[in-house]
Formats: structure tokens, C-alpha cells, sequence
């Protein structure tokens, strides 16, 4: 098909519908969007509360206690703590009920998604870590949000392998760093961005491999330097003891002449590694992916993806996720994932539509809470048969 404009029935603004995106469209299925990008964008984000947490009561029957959780206790969610919500206890089919065709289907979908216990928080496997949302593998850490795998972190978002560490945002493998932002490999590095395998400095831009070096912009394997002036190391051991980094003043004295030097270095347009025809920014090895950002471990032939990557191939309009492909609409799904659409919260699964938290389940349509499960209609068992002949009635 050609080229197509169209506009956007809800900012009324016009957007394009290329031919490679009728393809996709046809590929799994759906209509072509009546929405513009970012509409669609914002009405998907309304589905991700990632920071603010209400404290409330745990709804589980029989439990009373105090709990953090994602959802305003003045609406009518049935949210729960992990343990029970991943224990024996309970039954998510129990919930299931009959289609009822003369009623709207996101009605129906909506009293069920009310009933249905859900998790408090999107948080797995972590130890002495109560306040995190969409985090992982966490231990002994305080307000961390969408992160992976860290310890003793505080304050911070998209961390993934960090240790000892505070606000931090987009970081990956760095241990005692502070106040940095997008670097990687780092340790103790200070007030910093855009910088890989630097050490032992601060107020430092777009630097690679450096070490004993404050307020720098663009440098590559250097040592003992400030704002880019190249001393030997009894010159820099001397002039750094004359700086106390505790002093806020001279913390915005530093921070305003980094500003300043900055701009008479080249900056690249976009942080782009190992990419081919890509639009964009922060994306790692990626190919054919447009309107992405933060994107890493390989993404293919995708549009309008937002955080995540790791053999992310074929998915259009998500966030959040990774190990997947041929996903749309959808937010924080994946680990070897395929055809899920309109998916809120899950790991795993094939042929899923309309579903919110659920779990290693495969052919499920308006589902809330599923484990292991298949052939599930708004929670309610059939066969692969009856459940073929419905969804596609419905």
C-alpha cells in the first residue's frame, strides 16, 4: 500500500501511515490506528503507574495489613501483597464469567479487572527493598524504579547492575557512583553524563575510559585533568585537595563552568551504537527502528518503542519491553513473548489480547491474573475449540 495520511480523531492533528506499517498491521491483524503516535502514546502511559505509591490495606480476604501499592485506594482495585497474590490460596478462574454479548466489551472487562486480586507492585525476587515499582532482583534498596539487579542503590531509575550507589538514571554496571546520568562501566563517578568505564572523577560529559579528571567534556582515555587541561599527578593531587565536593556553592560554580566549556566541544546529535536506519535516541545495536528510544541488546524492525530492547523484533507502540516480538499496544511485557497485544504487566505468553498481570499464559483474551493458563476467555476456561469460536465471534 502507499503512503496514507490521516488524522488523528483525538488532537485532530494529521500523522502518516507508512506502507512497511499497513504491513505490519496486516501482519497481526488489527486495524490501522486512528490515533496519532503520541496519543497513543499518552493513553498508553496511563496504564504505568511507575513513582507514586499510596499506602493502603491489603484486600486479600482474610488479611488486613498495611501495604504500598500502585493503586488509589479510593478506586475499586482488589490489590494485594506479592505472597499471596503468588500463593496457592487463590484462584484467578474463580473470577471467570460468561461473555455477554449484549453488553460492551471493555464494560465486562472493566468489572472484571475490579474483582481480580492484583499486585501491589510490579516488583519480583527482591529482599529488604519495600519501596520499588518494576524492579527485579533487588536487595537493600530505597525508592528505585524500573531497575534490574541492584544493591544498596538509592533514589533512581532504569539502574540495572548497580551497587552502593544514588541517584542514578539509565545506568548500567556501576558501583559508588552519584548524581550520574546514561553512563555505564563506572566506579565512583560523580555528577556526570554520557560517560563509559570512568572512574575516580566528577562533573565529567561525554567521556570514555577516564580516571582523575573534573569538569571534562569529550575525553578518551585520559588521567589527571580539569576542564580539560592535561596536569601531571602531583599537579592534580594538589589542586583536587583544594576542593571540598561537599560545598553546594562550589558544586554550582563547577556545574555552571562544565556548562560553559561544553560548548565549544562537537556533541553527537544522538547516543547511537551500532545502529542502522534508526530515529531516535540511547539505542544499542539496533536496526530498521524508528520514533525508539532507550533501546538495548538488539531490536529490529520496530516503531514507537520505548524501553527495553534485549531481541526485541517486529513490535510496534510499547514500553517496557524485551526478549519478544510481533507486540503491540502494549506495556512492560516480554521474556520470550510472541503475539501479544494490548497487554498490561506480563511475562511470557503467545496469542494474548486485552490482559493485565498475567503469567506463562498462551491464548487468552480479557484475562486479569492468569498462571499458566490456556483458552481463557475474561477468566473463564474453554476448550481450544469453544474458545477459538468465541474470540472470534467476540
Amino acid at each position: 500500500m502507499n503512503r496514507e495520511s490521516r488524522k488523528c480523531q483525538n488532537c485532530h492533528q494529521e500523522f502518516w501511515i507508512e506502507p512497511e506499517d499497513f504491513n505490519f498491521y496486516k501482519k497481526i491483524d488489527v486495524p490501522p490506528p486512528t490515533w496519532c503516535p503520541e496519543c497513543r502514546m499518552i493513553r498508553r502511559m496511563t496504564w504505568r503507574n511507575e513513582r507514586t505509591l499510596y499506602k493502603t490495606r491489603c484486600r486479600a480476604p482474610g488479611h488486613s495489613e498495611d501495604l504500598l501499592s500502585i493503586f488509589d485506594p479510593s478506586q475499586n482495585f482488589q490489590a494485594v501483597d506479592s505472597k499471596f497474590w503468588w500463593s496457592d490460596e487463590w484462584s484467578p478462574l474463580d473470577y471467570g464469567k460468561e461473555y455477554d454479548f449484549s453488553r460492551p466489551f471493555f464494560v465486562q472487562f472493566r468489572e472484571l479487572l475490579e474483582k481480580v486480586p492484583l499486585l501491589n507492585l510490579f516488583s519480583t525476587n527482591s529482599v529488604n527493598t519495600e519501596y520499588e515499582n518494576h524492579s527485579h532482583e533487588s536487595k537493600n534498596c530505597y525508592l528505585i524504579f524500573a531497575a534490574v539487579e541492584n544493591e544498596n542503590v538509592l533514589f533512581s531509575r532504569a539502574s540495572v547492575h548497580g551497587r552502593d550507589s544514588a541517584d542514578l538514571l539509565r545506568t548500567e554496571k556501576v558501583e559508588s557512583c552519584y548524581e550520574i546520568i546514561d553512563c555505564d562501566e563506572c566506579y565512583r563517578l560523580f555528577w556526570s553524563q554520557d560517560c563509559t568505564g570512568c572512574s575516580d572523577s566528577y562533573f565529567l560529559l561525554d567521556c570514555r575510559n577516564c580516571s582523575n579528571c573534573v569538569g571534562c567534556v569529550g575525553l578518551r582515555n585520559k588521567s589527571y585533568c580539569i576542564f580539560n587541561e592535561q596536569l601531571t599527578k602531583s599537579e592534580f593531587e594538589k589542586r583536587i585537595a583544594e576542593l571540598d565536593f561537599g560545598d553546594r556553592k562550589l558544586i554550582d560554580v563547577i556545574r555552571k563552568k562544565l556548562e560553559d566549556l561544553s560548548v565549544n566541544f562537537p556533541r553527537k546529535y544522538a547516543q547511537l551504537v551500532n545502529t542502522v536506519k534508526v530515529v531516535g535516541n540511547h539505542l544499542l545495536n539496533s536496526k530498521n527502528c524508528y520514533g525508539c528510544f532507550d533501546l538495548v541488546g538488539g531490536s529490529e524492525n520496530s516503531k514507537y518503542v520505548v524501553h527495553g530492547g534485549l531481541k526485541l523484533n517486529d513490535s510496534y507502540d510499547s514500553y517496557g519491553i524485551g526478549i519478544c516480538d510481533l507486540v503491540y499496544e502494549s506495556i512492560d511485557v516480554g521474556l520470550d513473548s510472541s503475539r501479544i497485544f494490548f497487554e498490561v504487566v506480563g511475562r511470557g505468553g503467545y496469542d494474548v489480547y486485552y490482559a493485565n498481570n498475567c503469567y506463562q499464559s498462551n491464548n487468552i483474551f480479557a484475562c486479569v491474573g492468569l498462571r499458566n493458563k490456556q483458552y481463557c476467555i475474561l477468566n473463564k476456561q474453554y476448550t481450544k475449540e469453544s474458545f477459538d469460536k468465541l474470540r472470534t465471534r467476540i
